[in-house]
């Protein structure tokens, strides 16, 4: 008997025994292996799904106009102006550009026109967040040559400040004209008050809370007793108090209840130890030295040391001193109440005497047990190396707390020299470089002489 219907294997009106998998008389079987290979050869005959539009767009964006052909795609609109504005400064290859220019080593985009390179910057900050504008702004100045142009007002007014441009104004120093320096001292104003709104109010907590733990004395005077601390370091010894009989204390305040009944159970807590601070004087309870290396690899780390300098001189319980140093040593204390006099009083480049830095440093220090001396460098010593280690092993033994930046900045890992740092580190000085953020935490550290918040320990020299 032929049974008409719909078979899932052989399709509507067929006879399953027509089916050789089957057989006459029995139901549809399910071959597995027969399954999986019907699935893999309809699957390599499948063509592949048209290729996404907005891929296919990011990837010419991606790859820039040389990719045009590959990708098929043309720009239009908002895209091609950001494609024009990254060609100008990214356009890679040596072949001729339409306008006869090469393109090796240089985009051929901006030309050497103050005008051209005005308006590629008024484009980028259209297009791009200025997180992104500051790093084409940067490179534009390394690919380019533009460090001359930013000497017209013009020029710096139409750039996003930030802390690298700041670096590169710093070396261009002596060169720049009367007629540039108010506007760009006007960028670097703008560039550190950014910074100090961003550091400060942590910075002066984070060091406030420092100075008062390292301040704390175990004897204080009864008005200077911080009872809060007190009370819960002694919680173990509580003791309990037997209630008094209420026959024999009957009216007295506290106590309830008739006659010959015991009143509620109370307790002490014994002060075994007391806790307090003592009491603020005018005198600073820390001296703080900032050295800092002033050569030009260390400029977004001269820029940032101002900032914190002008941060830890505005906090009365700290003595601090800001000396920069390249071949010279030049002590900037005296302009600390102005990070940009503090910037425009380096003088970024030329060689590295760090020796000499910290000898000068050394015959600051009245207090050693009570000071910290803080030196940023990259440890490229131009001076003489073994009187350099001397010197902090010396600066050690007296008491003084010595810590070695590679960099303050958030820049990444710098180049430094790991035959300086190892040898700092045997001295019981670890080297390590440090962003902004983590500054206030390290000398919180420094301070209470505790062990430093080292970051990727395992990748320090």
């Amino acid at each position: 008997m032929t049974t008409t219907g719909t078979d899932p294997k052989t399709g509507p009106g067929t006879d399953p025994e027509a089916d050789p998998r089957t057989g006459p008389g029995t139901e549809p079987r399910t071959d597995p292996m027969a399954e999986t290979m019907e699935r893999m050869t309809t699957a390599r005959h499948t063509p592949p799904a048209p290729p996404d539009a907005e891929r296919l767009r990011r990837w010419r964006m991606v790859l820039g106009a040389d990719s045009a052909d590959s990708t098929d795609r043309a720009l239009t609109g908002q895209d091609a102006a950001m494609d024009r504005a990254l060609n100008a400064l990214y356009g890679g290859g040596g072949e001729k550009k339409p306008n006869g220019r090469g393109t090796a080593g240089r985009s051929a985009g901006l030309g050497a026109s103050a005008p051209s390179v005005a308006r590629w910057l008024g484009d980028i900050r259209t297009y791009f967040p200025s997180s992104v504008v500051q790093v084409m702004q940067r490179d534009a100045i390394d690919r380019l040559g533009l460090a001359t142009l930013l000497l017209e007002p013009e020029m710096l007014e139409a750039v996003e400040p930030d802390v690298h441009l700041v670096g590169t104004l710093l070396s261009l120093g002596k060169a720049m004209p009367e007629t540039t320096k108010e506007t760009a001292r006007a960028v670097v104003r703008k560039v550190v008050e950014d910074l100090e709104a961003r550091l400060e109010s942590r910075t002066k907590a984070t060091l406030t809370g420092a100075l008062d733990r390292s301040a704390r004395i175990s004897r204080p005077r009864h008005r200077d007793i911080d009872w809060d601390r007190t009370i819960r370091a002694n919680l173990k010894n509580y003791l309990t108090l037997p209630a008094p009989d209420t026959a024999t204390t009957s009216g007295a305040r506290g106590t309830t209840g008739p006659a010959g009944s015991t009143g509620t159970t109370t307790g002490t807590v014994v002060p075994e130890r007391l806790i307090g601070y003592s009491r603020s004087s005018r005198s600073a309870k820390k001296d703080i030295v900032l050295c800092v290396d002033q050569s030009g690899s260390m400029a977004a780390s001269v820029v940032h040391a101002s900032v914190f300098g002008a941060v830890l001189a505005s906090m009365r319980t700290l003595s601090t001193r800001l000396v920069v140093f390249d071949t010279a040593v030049v002590d900037l204390t005296d302009q600390l109440d102005d990070p940009v006099d503090v910037l425009f009083g380096t003088q970024l480049g030329g060689g590295t005497d760090i020796n000499r830095a910290l000898a000068y440093c050394q015959s600051r220090i009245t207090r050693p047990a009570d000071t910290v001396v803080v030196l940023i460098s990259d440890l490229y010593e131009g001076g003489i190396r073994e009187e350099m280690l001397k010197r902090v092993a010396g600066m050690k033994a007296s008491g003084v707390q010595v810590v070695t930046l590679l960099a303050l900045s958030d820049e990444g890992a710098p180049a430094y020299d790991h035959e300086h740092a190892a040898a700092l580190g045997a001295l019981g000085v670890p080297a390590f470089a440090c962003t902004p953020d983590l500054f206030p935490d390290v000398m919180a550290a420094a301070i209470e002489k505790r062990p430093l918040p080292i970051p990727d320990k395992e990748h320090q020299p």
